[in-house]
Formats: structure tokens, C-alpha cells, sequence
């Protein structure tokens, strides 16, 4: 029999130096895929983020004046160590988060360092605005904030953890950042390729710890000048109720509840293929998935048919298993929330037509948190299985008359995230993506992203835009200077 694994123990990254929490507690990390304890993270909390935004605010004089070339270098090396260390990275944030290694190693890893080398690049042709005066000139100064603060959530968590970090600090800022509680490791990692890449002390500060401990404490810093934070709704809310009043530059990318529209005249094929990967992909665990799926009714039932054996066709199993498309989701709690709503499905009147059970696997994962894909059909537009964000591999399915009748369902909810929609009519295409409430909307595609487009919601799906140069906007302070002849 094998030995038992040694537990590791994350620390802090603060100020260059790797830290144990102040209050010396932790909180115990699961691999979701066997359910079992493998690691502690730090349970930091106000004291912990105070030494961070001390060390950062020391910092930022000679970052923020370091010339663009020389913080660009420093980020490409982050981009080639990210790289060089892909195998112990992806291995990381599969034993985290239970998604298959298949995934960490060709989206979330890879994608972690793309962000790092767009905005490394992106700061070398950044400019500002100049407007031209008959007797003056008007030219805008974007300089960095100071510390900022960057909270990212559990589901792509090296993926988000960057997509924040790489802007902040390209633009000059210095950042204290918490990761989610649920999957730390390779943030921890990361500090670790940080600190090797030779980026100076205190310009990133990894603080782990609990939302209502150490990411409250991050929000309420007066020295914090601006949040961003991914994450749900609820959380969002509060957030915003904090920043507010002090008037902190906030960025909220929170929950979707996204339609995924299905004309008769689609791309069958490509439609049927690519819908099975925007239900299901990271287990449903994806604020962009297409949850809600709405098929025409000439095709209806054999959209429904084939969708169905597809579904059926998915492999859950260990993630490690390089044919596996379906991991754990991501802790026993998450588990718990996402079959409560499969059960709610059926007492708000919803035929299971797949899956809707949990899946117990034999061997290394016997203990894991694996639920079968889930197809859910005959529930009303305003029930809770509808309108709430379930964040897991379950999706409803229903037919629709006419293109007004796609757009009302489409738009019935609190949410606003993303949107895809199916037709080989350009003008159709054009037509409903100008009506639809989402601040994404894929036609005849689904998660094909440029990282220069801004990225959002609209209503509880968020406030303001990441990506390209909005994120770099939002981690500057916009100063007009007017010069007269």
C-alpha cells in the first residue's frame, strides 16, 4: 500500500517573502476528485492585508516609474516561466478543481500565460487621447492608481487569477491579490514563478483566505484605490455596497444565466457538437456556459434526440484519465447546491431526460463529487431552475415558435453575461445579437475569445468591462492637461 501523501501548506506572498497567516489558522483544502484533505491554506484576515498594502504602497514609486520596456520584459518572463512549468501547473489546478487534465493543460494554463504576453505587449502601443484646439492642445495622462485590489473566483482559477494581475501591473500598479479559498494552489505556484521571473518585491501580494475575512479586508483598505472581482452576485452586491461610498473604481464580473438560441436554419451539426461543449465543459462550471438552451421547433425534436445521445456519451471519470470529458465539481458544498437544484427541477414540474444522479466511480475516485450531465426539459421561463445560476453540468431545454418568442425567453431573467446564437441568416444573426440582454454574444460559436475585446454584463451579470484596453483604462486615473498656444 502506498504511503499517504504529505499535506502541503500554502503560504502568503508578501513583500517577496513567503509568509504563514499572522493568526496562524488555515482552512482545509479537498481534492474534489477523491474527496479527500491534500492541502492548508492560510486563513488570513485583516492583519495579514494590511502588511500587503504596506508592502505594496512602498513599492509603487519605482514601479510605476519604471520604464514600459523594462515592466513589459518582466512580464514576458512570467508569460515563458508559466510555460515552462505547464505540467506541474496543470497538474495542480486539476487535483484543485477536479476539471479533467486534458483541460488545465490546453485552455487554462496556456490561456494564463497568453494573458501575461497580450499585456505586456499591449503597454508598448498603448496611447492616450490628444484633441486639438484652435489656439490650445488637450492630451490625457493615464496614470496608474497605486495598490489595487484583485479578488478572482474558483472555477478557472490561474486562468482569472492572471486575466486580473497582468493589467494592473502592466499599467504600473501594485496589487494585492486573494485568490478563491477552494482552489489556491496555483496561485501559490504562481507567487512562486513571480518571485523567480524577478518582478520586484511587493509589486504582487498573494494573500489567501476567505471572502468575508481577507477579501473584506482587501475591499475596505482606504489605501486600495480600485476592485476587481469575479465572482457571484450576492457577493458582487456587497462589494459594491462597500466601494461605493468611497468611491473606489470597482469592476464586477458576476453570474449569467445564458441562452443558447437554436434556429432551424443552423449548422446542425456544428450546432448539436458545439452545444454538448457549452453545456458541459469544466462540468458546467463556467459563467459562460449556455445553460439555458432553446431549439426551434422544426428541429426540436431531433435536436433533443441527438443531444441527448451525446450527452449520454460523455465519459465521466478520473481526471487524470486522459479520455475523461467530465470531472468532480469542485467541493462536497458545490455538490450538495447543484443536486438541490436537479431535485427542485422535478418538483417545479421537469422531466430529467439525462443524467440528473451522481456518479460513483470505482477506485482512486470513489470518493469524489461527480454528477452525471444533466438534460432537464418542460419547466417555465420564471421558475427558480430557470432563473437562477446553478453553476454546474445541468442544463433545461425547451422548443420556441418564432424568432420575438426566442427573444423574450432569451431575455427573462435577472442576468445579462452571454448569449449564443445558431442561424446561417446573416441578417437574422445581426438582428437578434443587437436585441439580445448580454454583454457577449457568440453567432454560430461558443467561447472563441480575443483577448482585445471588452468583456462583461449587463444587469446582475455585472458592472463595467475587462479585456484589451478597457482593463488597462480601468487600472488607470484619466488627467486632461491644456496647454494654450
Amino acid at each position: 500500500m502506498a504511503e499517504p501523501r504529505k499535506k502541503i501548506y500554502l503560504k502568503n506572498y508578501i513583500n517577496g517573502t513567503f509568509y504563514e497567516p499572522i493568526n496562524e489558522g488555515y482552512i482545509n483544502n479537498y481534492n474534489p476528485s477523491i474527496g479527500e484533505l491534500y492541502a492548508y491554506t492560510p486563513d488570513s484576515g485583516e492583519d495579514d492585508v494590511k502588511l500587503a498594502v504596506k508592502s505594496a504602497k512602498m513599492a509603487f514609486p519605482a514601479w510605476s516609474k519604471m520604464p514600459i520596456e523594462n515592466r513589459s520584459r518582466i512580464l514576458m518572463r512570467i508569460a515563458d516561466l508559466i510555460e515552462q512549468n505547464m505540467d506541474a501547473l496543470s497538474a495542480a489546478e486539476t487535483e484543485d478543481t477536479g476539471k479533467p487534465l486534458n483541460l488545465s493543460s490546453t485552455v487554462d494554463i496556456p490561456r494564463s500565460a497568453a494573458n501575461f504576453r497580450f499585456f505586456a505587449n499591449a503597454i508598448n502601443l498603448f496611447a492616450s487621447e490628444s484633441h486639438k484646439m484652435p489656439d490650445a492642445i488637450n492630451y490625457t495622462l493615464r496614470q496608474p492608481l497605486g495598490v489595487v485590489g484583485c479578488i478572482s473566483p474558483w472555477n478557472l482559477p490561474l486562468y482569472l487569477f492572471t486575466w486580473k494581475i497582468a493589467p494592473a501591473l502592466a499599467m504600473g500598479n501594485c496589487v494585492v491579490a486573494k485568490p478563491s479559498e477552494v482552489t489556491p494552489h496555483t496561485a501559490y505556484l504562481f507567487s512562486r514563478i513571480c518571485q523567480q521571473a524577478g518582478l520586484p518585491n511587493g509589486v504582487l501580494n498573494v494573500i489567501h483566505g476567505s471572502g468575508h475575512l481577507a477579501g473584506k479586508a482587501i475591499v475596505e483598505h482606504p489605501d486600495v484605490k480600485a476592485i476587481s472581482f469575479t465572482g457571484g452576485t450576492q457577493t458582487g452586491r456587497t462589494i459594491a455596497a462597500i466601494t461605493a461610498p468611497m468611491f473606489k473604481k470597482t469592476s464586477l464580473e458576476l453570474g449569467g444565466k445564458n441562452p443558447n438560441i437554436i434556429f432551424a436554419d443552423c449548422d446542425f451539426d456544428e450546432a448539436l457538437n458545439t452545444t454538448v461543449q457549452s453545456s458541459f465543459r469544466n462540468q458546467g462550471q463556467i459563467c459562460l456556459c449556455g445553460s439555458r438552451i432553446y431549439v426551434q421547433q422544426e428541429i426540436y425534436d431531433r435536436f433533443k434526440t441527438e443531444f441527448m445521445a451525446k450527452t449520454y456519451m460523455l465519459k465521466v471519470g478520473d481526471p487524470r484519465d486522459h479520455d475523461t470529458n467530465v470531472g468532480a465539481v469542485v467541493s462536497e458544498a458545490h455538490f450538495n447546491k447543484v443536486m438541490h437544484y436537479i431535485n427542485l427541477a422535478k418538483e417545479e414540474g421537469g422531466e430529467v431526460l439525462v443524467g440528473g444522479n451522481q456518479v460513483k466511480l470505482k477506485g482512486r475516485c470513489e470518493n469524489g463529487w461527480f454528477i452525471h450531465p444533466t438534460i432537464i426539459e418542460g419547466l417555465p421561463i420564471n421558475c427558480r431552475t430557470n432563473q437562477e445560476e446553478i453553476f454546474g453540468p445541468v442544463v433545461t431545454i425547451q422548443p420556441f415558435e418564432t424568432e420575438e418568442e426566442a427573444l423574450e425567453l432569451a431575455n427573462q431573467t435577472e442576468f445579462g453575461l452571454a448569449a449564443t446564437i445558431w442561424t446561417q441568416d446573416i441578417s437574422k444573426a445581426h438582428r437578434v445579437a443587437e436585441k439580445i440582454d448580454a454583454g457577449i454574444v457568440w453567432v454560430n460559436c461558443w467561447m472563441k475569445r480575443d483577448l482585445r475585446t471588452p468583456f462583461g454584463g449587463m444587469k446582475n451579470s455585472g458592472l463595467g468591462r475587462e479585456g484589451g484596453l478597457e482593463a488597462l483604462r480601468f487600472f488607470t486615473e484619466a488627467k486632461n492637461v491644456c496647454v494654450k498656444y
